[in-house]
């Protein structure tokens, strides 16, 4: 995907990060170009009294300057929170296929990595990129992925809850913010799509009524599988059985769910690929 000496993308569409930050996204820089990359940051970057790096067309702006950018290789959004589909109506999405740039985000760039890969019927990339500082393996894992055409960052291990095979376009990521595009021109055509779905601060209550939504909505008739990550919060007390339990409650018994231990807000988390087929 990229190569040495690539120039890479460092952009906020979501939250602005806070000035406590500095000194990590400082650090991200040194490792990536420990790797041989060439780190480009946005010009927006840390929050203003609203919480924004800017405004919403400022952000996208610098997004497609990204895009537009022929010497930029990839991008990777650093943010997260609430604010990122913000930009979602200021996006050029014809250049944005045009140039067919890796993009990754995680979280809150759920709505801009689904309405991405909804646009231009490209892949978009479900992972942060601040994991790299946390975790030496997956730093390792990241460089062999992206630099070395190796697999340990994308292969992922599920084990199924309900069903034996799951099959089809990936769609989702974070339930809460997915959930932003409902009733939107943005909101993708489910119709047998494998639904991926994680979340953090999530209550087991905040699922319940999440889920409710999905239903009410139609998107359990339309799917042919449906894939978990981690629900951190939810975890911490209640376990898998816990969860299907709930789920069983929305998914019908003919729609195969599998989970992963591997996609979601932890520190180690892999790249899911958003458009992407999988077959399990």
């Amino acid at each position: 995907m990229l190569k040495v000496n690539d120039k890479i993308a460092l952009v906020v569409c979501s939250n602005g990060k806070k000035i406590e930050d500095r000194a990590r996204l400082e650090k991200l820089e040194v490792v990536l170009k420990e790797m041989s990359l060439v780190p480009v940051f946005s010009n927006y970057i840390y929050e203003d009294k609203f919480g924004r790096s800017s405004s919403a067309k400022y952000r996208a702006n610098e997004l497609m300057k990204f895009y537009e950018d022929d010497s930029i290789k990839a991008i990777f959004d650093i943010s997260g929170g609430d604010l990122a589909n913000e930009v979602l109506d200021y996006l050029d999405y014809d250049i944005i296929r045009k140039k067919n740039k890796p993009f990754f985000g995680y979280s809150d760039l759920t709505t801009v990595l689904n309405v991405i890969t909804k646009k231009t019927q490209q892949a978009t990339y479900l992972y942060q990129i601040m994991n790299i500082l946390d975790n030496v393996e997956r730093r390792a894992d990241f460089k062999g992925t992206l630099l070395h055409n190796k697999s340990n960052l994308v292969d992922i291990s599920w084990h199924f809850l309900q069903g034996e095979s799951i099959e089809g376009i990936v769609v989702g990521g974070n339930i809460r913010c997915f959930l932003k595009l409902a009733g939107t021109e943005y909101f993708p055509n489910l119709d047998n799509k494998v639904l991926f779905l994680e979340g953090m601060s999530t209550t087991i209550e905040g699922l319940i009524t999440l889920l409710t939504q999905l239903k009410q909505i139609g998107v359990f008739n339309k799917i042919s599988g449906l894939l978990l990550g981690t629900f951190t919060k939810i975890e911490q007390n209640l376990q898998n059985e816990d969860i299907y339990e709930i789920l069983k409650d929305f998914v019908p018994e003919n729609i195969p769910i599998a989970k992963t231990t591997e996609v979601g807000h932890s520190k180690d988390s892999k790249i899911l690929v958003i458009g992407q087929k999988i077959k399990l």
